[in-house]
């Protein structure tokens, strides 16, 4: 316990050491306070004075470096002007820029209004330097002879030209404009010089590309009048296809060089580029349409071949030559307009040349198969190759009007619409065999002589059928159609039959005169009929076009038997000893002979 007394003792007397000491040193701290106050009375009038004279100080000093900055101004601006005259130097393209940009920054920062007028001028001229470069390069890539041959090759733009333009663009879209440096004195002049290079760039490029695709447009109508009408609409198709391609690939070249890339200017520029495009293909189309016109028949399927190919681009053309130029006119459409015109014209034409293939005056026809069957052929054979564009004209000329209103109707309930091209079709095709058949026995009734009319006939209905069942379109011919065919070309057989072989088998017929005078004369009228019948074959061949001769081996086989079977008949019912003592001068052939005789007509 004495311990620990003894300790608290000594903690109290160590505490009160502690307060004293803080007592001293707060009035020491009051003291040094109360002398600090009396010092700041003391000096601040002496502060003042001395902020004063320092901010005077710095005025000075300013003045003197603004005198020093436009005195070395007037000097950059006399060296900038120097080197921005002589125009851009080979190499030096960066240089230049630099020195662009300063007198830029020297308009910035409002130098003097003399100064500011000056570098403006200066920066206006280098604009022009640097755009006339630009146009330089432009005109020589824009030029020469471009290449020959048949077959046309996009030429792309020179890639050596092409780095060189590269940097200058990029220079040239970073120059002040209104729109973005509206207080820019230059701005407005610098960008009227843009808008004329740019301008002058599509002029430019766009007779480049006319000059590349002209020759190829000569060649197109020059073979149009000379090779396959498919074909030759085939290779107009093609030839558009080059332009969209040209031009397509002309607005891309333009996106990265023009000097003003904003949508509404590039959509300007582009429009003007493709204006020779533009005419170029209005006054070959036009000639194409005037050649088409002009013999119509023969160049039909050149107006269907091209209307195909041509629809095809619709869309394409649509993107390419009118939204990218923000034009409202499309010239595609209007020629499209007017190859359908033509081609609508074309199947009432088509009827009418097959009417008036039967107005021919009466008398001698060859029996070999008639122009008009030949060419309605043709035509039916290659309607598959352009079926969209048959089908849909017919659809826009309505169902039947190809007849030229002969009295049809069509009820409403039965009208046709999209969707129903394979019907209108179908009626087309078969009113086409309807009335080729029908001006085939109007010409056949019109010969002097039946038997050469039935021949003409048979020979004509068995080319339409065979070509047009076996060799053509039979997909496209309706079941009614094919039954046409078949009915038309049974009858024409069985009036072959009955004219040629009738009087043959007549002769040898069964009457009441059973005397020998009436026997020889039976003999006698078959064996002329015969002659007459081998002669007037060796002129008027049958089934001179069946290749294969299917179908005249059946007519030999239907008509051979009957013929030799009457023949060999009448014989053994009248012995050669029972009318004549010489019977060889009555019966001239045996049996075999006339099946022989009548096998040389169809072999």
């Amino acid at each position: 316990m004495d311990d620990e007394a003894a300790e608290i003792e000594l903690l109290e007397q160590n505490l009160n050491k502690t307060r004293q000491i803080s007592q001293r040193m707060t009035a020491i701290l009051s003291s040094f306070d109360g002398r600090l106050v009396k010092l700041e009375k003391a000096i601040l009038p002496l502060y003042a004075s001395t902020q004063l004279l320092t901010r005077r100080a710095g005025n000075i000093d300013s003045v003197l470096g603004k005198i020093e900055e436009v005195a070395s101004n007037r000097d950059g601006i006399a060296t900038e002007e120097a080197l921005i005259l002589r125009g851009p130097q080979p190499g030096q393209l960066e240089t230049y820029k630099e020195a662009l940009e300063r007198l830029n920054a020297s308009i910035a920062f409002k130098s003097s209004e003399e100064d500011t007028s000056q570098a403006a001028r200066i920066v206006e001229t280098g604009a022009t330097k640097v755009t006339q470069l630009y146009t330089k390069l432009v005109a020589e890539g824009s030029a020469g002879v471009p290449p020959g041959g048949p077959d046309f090759a996009l030429t792309p733009f020179d890639v050596s030209l092409r780095i060189q333009l590269n940097p200058i663009v990029s220079f040239l879209r970073t120059l002040p404009l209104p729109a973005t440096h509206p207080n820019h004195p230059a701005a407005l002049a610098i960008q009227s010089t843009l808008r004329d290079a740019q301008r002058g760039y599509g002029e430019m490029r766009g007779s480049w590309s006319r000059k590349c695709l002209e020759p190829h447009a000569k060649r197109l109508l020059e073979r149009s009048e000379t090779v396959d009408g498919v074909l030759a609409g085939r290779e107009v198709g093609a030839w558009v296809q080059n332009m969209l391609s040209v031009a397509e690939e002309e607005y891309s070249l333009l996106s990265d060089l023009a000097p003003i890339s904003s949508s509404s200017l590039v959509a300007t520029t582009f429009s003007s580029l493709i204006t020779p495009l533009i005419s170029l293909f209005k006054s070959t189309l036009s000639s194409l349409n005037t050649s088409i016109k002009r013999s119509l028949q023969r160049h039909t399927f050149l107006a269907l071949s091209t209307y195909t190919s041509l629809s095809e681009l619709e869309t394409r053309w649509e993107d390419s030559m009118c939204r990218r130029a923000g034009r409202r006119e499309n010239e595609l459409k209007d020629a499209l307009s007017s190859l359908r015109s033509v081609c609508l014209r074309s199947f009432p034409e088509l009827i009418a040349n097959i009417k008036a293939g039967a107005m021919g005056k009466g008398g001698e026809l060859s029996t070999n198969v008639v122009d008009f069957v030949t060419s309605t052929v043709e035509f039916l054979e290659r309607v598959p190759e352009v079926k969209a564009a048959v089908g849909s004209a017919l659809l826009k000329l309505g169902d039947g009007n190809w007849k030229m209103g002969e009295g049809i109707t069509v009820p409403k309930t039965a009208r046709l619409g999209e969707g129903d091209e394979d019907l209108i079709l179908e009626n087309f095709i078969f009113d086409v065999v309807n009335t080729t058949i029908t001006s085939l026995v109007t010409l056949s009734r019109s010969q002097r002589r039946p038997t050469f009319g039935s021949i003409f006939l048979l020979n004509n209905v068995s080319y339409l059928r065979t070509h047009l069942l076996t060799n053509g379109p039979d997909a496209l011919l309706s079941s009614q159609g094919r039954e046409l065919l078949n009915s038309n070309f049974r009858t024409a057989k069985a009036k072959y039959m009955d004219a040629n072989l009738s009087p043959l088998l007549a002769a040898l017929g069964e009457d009441k005169d059973k005397s020998k005078s009436s026997v020889k004369e039976k003999f006698t009228r078959f064996f002329d009929l015969l002659d007459e019948l081998l002669e007037r074959h060796a002129i008027a061949e049958v089934l001179p076009d069946e290749s294969e001769g299917d179908e005249r081996e059946r007519v030999c086989q239907e008509v051979v038997p009957l013929v030799v079977s009457l023949f060999q008949g009448f014989v053994q019912k009248n012995p050669g000893k029972d009318f004549s003592r010489n019977p060889q001068k009555y019966i001239k052939l045996s049996g075999a002979e006339v099946e022989a005789k009548l096998k040389s007509i169809y072999s």
